[in-house]
C-alpha cells in the first residue's frame, strides 16, 4: 500500500471529484436558466458514500476508534447526475431556480477549496490526518 494513500485520502479525493462534477452540473443549470423545457440536474454523492461506509461486511479489528475501517471500498462510491423531472417553476416547463443554483455554487466552491487545501497540505507533508496517527 502506498504510504500517501489511506482510506481517508481516497474519500477526500472522491469528494473532490464529486465537487468538480457538481460544479459542471450547476454551471449547466445556470446556462440553461432561460431554455424552455430544460430540467435541472443535481449530483448525488454524499448519500452514496454514506451507504458505502455503512455497508455491512466483515471488517478488521480496529485498535483505536479514530481508525477508518480498511475493508471499506470507497472506490465503489461514484457520484451520479440526477435530472429533476418532477417539478416545473415556469409555464415553459423550465425548473431552474437561479437563487438555489447560486447558493449551491457558493457552497460547492467552499467545499472544493477546503478539500483541495487539505489534500494539498497532506501531500506536501504539512499536516497529519487522524487516520495517519496510528501508523507512526
Amino acid at each position: 500500500m502506498d504510504l500517501l494513500v489511506t482510506p481517508l485520502m481516497n474519500m477526500l479525493e472522491k469528494k473532490l471529484d464529486a465537487s468538480a462534477l457538481r460544479q459542471k452540473v450547476i454551471a449547466n443549470n445556470v446556462a440553461n436558466v432561460d431554455t424552455p423545457g430544460f430540467k435541472t440536474s443535481h449530483v448525488e454523492f454524499e448519500d452514496i458514500l454514506k451507504r458505502a461506509l455503512n455497508k455491512e461486511s466483515l471488517s478488521l479489528r480496529k485498535t483505536d476508534p479514530r481508525h477508518i475501517d480498511p475493508s471499506i471500498n470507497v472506490q465503489a462510491a461514484q457520484a451520479r447526475v440526477v435530472i429533476d423531472n418532477s417539478t416545473t417553476l415556469r409555464n415553459d416547463g423550465n425548473n431552474v431556480d437561479i437563487d438555489k443554483e447560486m447558493a449551491d455554487l457558493a457552497k460547492n466552491g467552499i467545499d472544493y477549496q477546503a478539500i483541495s487545501q487539505i489534500l494539498g497540505q497532506k501531500y506536501s507533508g504539512k499536516i497529519k490526518l487522524i487516520s495517519d496517527l496510528g501508523k507512526a
